[in-house]
């Protein structure tokens, strides 16, 4: 053999089957093979276990499936490349041409974008309510066979709590499948509830650094084999040394959650009681509408706290540029704490009916806590309300 050839079939290192890595290796691999073309046919058949092309499974992702599952309470997972890509996938997998979603006005942009846009184009219906109308969401159920339940809790961005028990045993009662963007509670949570699909942006609280994208949904094997078939036609995988860098996220996913919840605790603590602020959204503080559903529902609060500023948008985009800890910048989840203020704030395209039930005010702000010190967070608050102050 020459050396040009020997450099492309190295010695393989074959590691003991009781001589076990503590990090599970990262399998940066397209193809992998089987010992011959029947056992190659078995495996492409399901006859037996094993791996072919990464665009059907890896054993990096398929880690990460596996675990993300597990924490969400349920069988199996899918993960793709974005939060996004899991949400539309979802979406075209499960509906077709004639099919109703039932979603609501607080549901994070690019999936009411979908629904509203894309899946309108190929003949998918929609009526959208606010999560709080848990009258108008058993009346569409009741009148108007529907597919697919698409909702989110806590909302992003004024933190809604929906009635999840509420809204999936009506799914239930009238054939409607219902599907959580669970992104913004984490995969610890809501799992006692009878969701048929969670899908979670990966990017945020499994991620935890800021550094790499992933989206997945979580459900019953019945539900994700059939989904599963048409995400490796779509073509959104998830790269492996992602998969890999979000399952090292999950080691420290609990301190960095809880960490994050009760510094939002403490920051919406100390807003609730500034002159300049009208209202605070957030679950944890006991004038919230829902606060006692969000104690039943939820073990942690979350990390995102948005409040309204008395004076309105120009004023609110004058105090994020005043903040020094929090940085203006998209998402949630990550080290850095964030702040995203009116200017960037939606939804811009919706007619003034569906806007007001949103929740949003001219004046609202977005902050997402990182894993700085409270205090901290709550002095730089502190200094650019002062600063700002008309």
């Amino acid at each position: 053999m020459k050396d040009r050839t020997r450099l492309n079939h190295p010695p393989r290192v074959q590691v003991p089957a009781d001589n076990v890595p503590l990090v599970a290796p990262l399998y940066q691999s397209v193809k992998f093979e089987y010992p011959n073309v029947a056992e190659t046919m078995r495996g492409l058949q399901g006859k037996r276990e094993g791996f072919y092309y990464a665009r059907s499974s890896n054993p990096t992702t398929r880690q990460l499936e596996v675990s993300l599952a597990a924490l969400q309470g349920r069988e199996e997972a899918v993960v793709c490349a974005s939060g996004v890509g899991a949400i539309a996938q979802a979406m075209f997998a499960l509906l077709k041409q004639g099919d109703h979603v039932l979603c609501f006005v607080e549901s994070y942009g690019p999936t009411l974008a979908l629904i509203r846009r894309t899946l309108h184009r190929y003949g998918v219906t929609h009526t959208m309510l606010s999560i709080e109308d848990d009258a108008g969401i058993e009346r569409v159920l009741s009148t108007t066979p529907t597919r697919l339940v698409v909702f989110e809790s806590p909302t992003n961005p004024v933190t809604k709590i929906a009635d999840i028990a509420h809204i999936t045993a009506a799914a239930r009662r009238h054939g409607a499948l219902t599907m959580l963007d669970n992104t913004l509670a984490g995969p610890h949570q809501h799992g006692q509830y009878e969701v048929d699909l969670f899908v979670h942006s990966l990017t945020k609280y499994v991620s935890g650094h800021g550094d790499v994208m992933g989206g997945a949904v979580i459900g019953s094997s019945a539900l994700i084999r059939q989904l599963r078939s048409d995400f490796v036609l779509f073509g959104g995988t998830l790269d492996p040394h992602a998969a890999f860098l979000l399952q090292r996220g999950l080691k420290t996913y609990y301190l960095r959650y809880e960490s994050q919840s009760a510094a939002a605790q403490q920051v919406a603590e100390f807003l609730a009681t500034h002159d300049r602020v009208s209202h605070v959204h957030y679950p944890g503080l006991p004038q919230h509408p829902r606060h006692a559903m969000a104690r039943a529902q939820l073990r942690d609060f979350g990390t995102v706290v948005s409040f309204d500023l008395r004076e309105g948008a120009a004023a609110g985009d004058r105090l994020a540029d005043a903040l020094q800890l929090f940085s203006i910048a998209a998402s949630m989840g990550s080290a850095e704490s964030l702040v995203i203020p009116p200017a960037l704030m939606g939804p811009h395209d919706l007619p003034p009916e569906l806007q007001r039930l949103s929740g949003l005010a001219p004046g609202t702000i977005r902050l997402s806590m990182g894993l700085d010190d409270p205090d901290d967070l709550v002095a730089d608050l502190a200094q650019a309300l002062a600063a700002t102050r008309p």
